[in-house]
């Protein structure tokens, strides 16, 4: 448990950063919350309300400071079908749903198993959000759509000049703030005719309010709900802990991600009862915190709140925001998200990691589903790395002098991936007096290794050999003699019979 004196320093440790940094974050936050709100076919109220929601929330209950959670795509492209065929409420159950089994996963602490997603997934995953967050950009620089002009152009490179520009005058002011201020002036005064955040939906102008899901407490809503609010809950949740290792990274810190996984589900679980949709971590808008100075729980909260005060109480000054201000500010989130030494690093990185990290980007690029990408990205892990093991295994053979007596002598790990090897280093036709398989160098991990060491035992008794295993460790003899069936009358018929 954080101590006291650690969590006033995580709120009060950089009032003034946190506080420019977390005003940027709230006016980036509602073009997307009203994107992703449309995505799920829902009033764009729903997502401002979570994104208010959960981004105070968070600040409050979460496990990683600076980090900002909102409503995101990756949540909200899990609920269309849900909200299509059954509405609006069922959406808020399964949200409150979601919430609370992701509070179940970090009272698990189901966090700790972040550690076996490898860096090079970790790499991909940053590189598919980079282009994915440059790509949801391109719908308003395309010619030909609604408000694309030339002028819109000029406005976007006139705002990252000022974005790469202002911190060489002075870094005390966010470069994005300044941007947003800049241009929003710029256009309102000069009468420009340019796509503004009030043309993408309208803004809600009352506050929130406590109410319960509209749904029958039924098994049937249950059925209904449950497959949904899994996905959100192992979406979100994946994100968000991802999204926590790259803001550890850049802020040279540690965080805790089972408090994470409990802060995300106390949040969902509660923005589900304000009438806003499922959320999670967002690693642009987290980057555009940390990068505009923002490092503790206030920015969060910050961005929260200034959320909810300029699109209800400055509707009208928000909508005026242009949309090549915002594009701008997450062009440049995207350039700083990508990671282009792992571009010069293919050259040099093991084959395999770079087929990982290829892979992770291409499939979450593809499906637009990050959770689909990190899957490929650890599974293609695990089958790289165990073909590496099963190659540092290896058999000594030895024959004694007198010609009656071959030892084997295992060397490695003896699992699923190298029993083939195993098996093979056999000559089950020389058929001496004894036979000695020595394992005092080895290590025997599952069935499919018992198994094999079983079939070995078997057929050099079928030949008439004396058999015997020796220097077996504690927790190989513990699983050989769970499982193994040597010893056992018919064992070779139950083998081959498998």
């Amino acid at each position: 448990m954080i101590s006291i004196s650690d969590y006033r320093q995580q709120w009060f440790g950089n009032i003034r950063g946190d506080v420019l940094a977390g005003i940027v974050v709230a006016l980036a936050l509602i073009p997307e919350a009203i994107a992703f709100s449309i995505i799920a076919g829902v009033d764009p109220k729903v997502g401002l309300y979570a994104s208010f929601s959960i981004a105070v929330l968070i600040a409050f209950t979460g496990g990683r400071p600076g980090m900002i959670s909102a409503a995101t795509a990756a949540t909200a492209v899990l609920m269309i079908t849900l909200v299509k065929d059954h509405g609006l409420e069922y959406l808020l159950a399964a949200t409150v749903l979601a919430g609370l089994l992701q509070i179940g996963a970090g009272l698990l602490k189901l966090g700790r198993y972040m550690r076996y997603v490898s860096k090079s997934v970790m790499t991909g995953f940053v590189n598919a959000l980079a282009i994915l967050i440059f790509m949801a950009q391109l719908p308003e620089l395309i010619p030909g759509n609604p408000g694309v002009s030339w002028l819109t152009y000029v406005l976007v490179a006139v705002s990252l000049a000022i974005i790469y520009l202002f911190p060489r005058i002075t870094k005390a002011i966010p470069s994005p703030l300044v941007t947003i201020i800049v241009l929003t002036a710029a256009v309102y005064f000069m009468g420009w005719d340019v796509r503004t955040v009030g043309d993408i939906g309208a803004l809600p102008d009352t506050l929130p309010i406590f109410l319960i899901p509209q749904v029958p407490l039924t098994l049937e809503t249950l059925i209904i709900i449950f497959p949904y609010s899994v996905a959100v809950a192992v979406v979100g949740l994946l994100e968000s802990l991802m999204t926590q290792n790259i803001v550890d990274d850049l802020t040279d810190t540690k965080s805790n991600r089972n408090q994470e996984c409990i802060g995300q589900g106390i949040a969902n679980t509660a923005t589900g009862f304000i009438g806003g949709m499922a959320g999670c971590a967002m690693i642009g808008q987290s980057i555009i915190n940390v990068k505009s100075g923002g490092r503790g729980r206030l920015s969060a909260f910050t961005a929260g709140t200034v959320l909810l005060i300029l699109v209800v109480g400055l509707g009208d000054l928000v909508s005026r925001i242009p949309m090549p201000a915002l594009v701008a500010i997450m062009i440049m989130v995207s350039i700083g998200t990508f990671s282009w030494s792992s571009i010069k690093n293919l050259r040099f990185h093991p084959r395999s990691s770079s087929i990982v990290m290829i892979a992770t980007v291409v499939t979450v690029v593809y499906t637009h589903n990050l959770a689909i990408g990190v899957l490929v990205g650890v599974l293609l892990s695990g089958i790289f790395f165990a073909r590496k093991i099963a190659q540092l295994f290896k058999v000594q053979s030895i024959l004694s002098a007198d010609g009656r007596e071959r030892t084997y002598v295992l060397e490695g790990q003896l699992f699923y991936g190298s029993t083939e090897d195993f098996v093979d280093a056999f000559d089950f036709r020389e058929a001496p007096d004894r036979v000695i398989i020595d394992v005092s160098r080895a290590h025997i991990w599952d069935i499919s290794s018992v198994q094999a060491l079983d079939m070995a035992i078997l057929k050099f008794r079928r030949e008439g050999a004396d058999v015997q295993v020796i220097g077996m460790n504690d927790a190989s003899e513990t699983l050989v003699d769970k499982l193994a069936i040597h010893d056992k009358p018919g064992a070779m018929d139950t083998l081959m019979g498998h």
